[in-house]
């Protein structure tokens, strides 16, 4: 019985260990596009990706320092999320300092230079 909860633990500990290592070799851009194209962040009713298929309209948002959004300023790329998370998700704003921020911003800032999504002809 001692053999197996030593084999046991030894097996936990190998898979905790893989699993931590796994999840660390996505880059944060990875994670945040995972964010970005997943309709449940945040509590939401639809992905970012809706509005912004493949992040149109959020290629210079890395540059900038205020946004304006459905008639409102945002002060940073953060308030600009957490706008979009509630008043267009309808979802609840993340911490600002939270993991999901960074990621999510960190892929919105990867959009720079990046070519837009290509449209999709009406009736599609």
């Amino acid at each position: 019985m001692k053999t197996f909860r030593i084999a046991l633990m030894c097996m936990m500990v190998f898979l905790l260990f893989f699993s931590v290592a796994y999840a660390k070799k996505h880059s944060p851009e990875e994670r945040g596009k995972a964010l970005f194209e997943d309709p449940k962040f945040a509590g939401g009713v639809k992905s970012c990706n809706v509005c912004h298929p493949g992040g149109r309209g959020l290629k210079k948002s890395a540059d900038k320092k205020e946004f304006r959004i459905m008639g409102k300023t945002q002060k940073s790329l953060e308030e600009a999320v957490n706008f979009c998370i509630v008043q267009a998700n309808k979802g609840k704003a993340i911490a600002v300092d939270s993991p999901e921020m960074k990621d999510i911003v960190a892929y919105i800032k990867s959009l720079k230079g990046k070519a837009p999504a290509p449209k999709k002809a009406p009736g599609y």
